[in-house]
């Protein structure tokens, strides 16, 4: 069982990704320096190093740092957000991708499409409006 995050979280996620903002949109609420901080990785000031990240290993899978420097990455990373994300939904979310076949699944599953994200469509400065160049891929 993994411990609940000193707070805050620093999540690193990939903005560009729409999958992946569409998810960390639904914590943006929660967004507090106090508790949640969230950095977008594709954004152009981004510097993995200031937070003793490399640049292909935020862009191979999501991390997040607690307050303690401990480093979650991939599912690890989720269920740290949903350990610190108030709301009942979110701590039984935690709880049963703990489970031992349930976590062996989504660790494979968050793999798979961690890998082949870039496939996905890409949102791009444009996408304010919510209406995406779905051409648009990652090279």
């Amino acid at each position: 069982m993994e411990s609940t995050p000193v707070l805050p979280l620093t999540v690193f996620y990939d903005g560009a990704c729409s999958i992946c903002a569409a998810e960390i949109d639904r914590y943006r609420p929660h967004q507090d320096p106090e508790s949640l901080i969230l950095v977008d990785i594709s954004a152009a000031d981004f510097d993995p190093a200031a937070y003793g990240l490399t640049r292909e290993a935020v862009e191979t899978e999501m991390h997040a740092i607690d307050g303690d420097g401990v480093v979650y990455t991939g599912v690890s990373a989720f269920t740290a957000i949903w350990r610190v994300v108030p709301g009942f939904f979110y701590s039984v979310l935690a709880e049963v991708l703990n489970l031992p076949g349930i976590s062996l699944l989504a660790r494979l599953g968050y793999k798979i499409f961690a890998r082949y994200r870039y496939l996905l469509p890409r949102r791009t400065p444009e996408c304010a409006d919510e209406s995406c160049n779905l051409g648009h891929r990652k090279k």
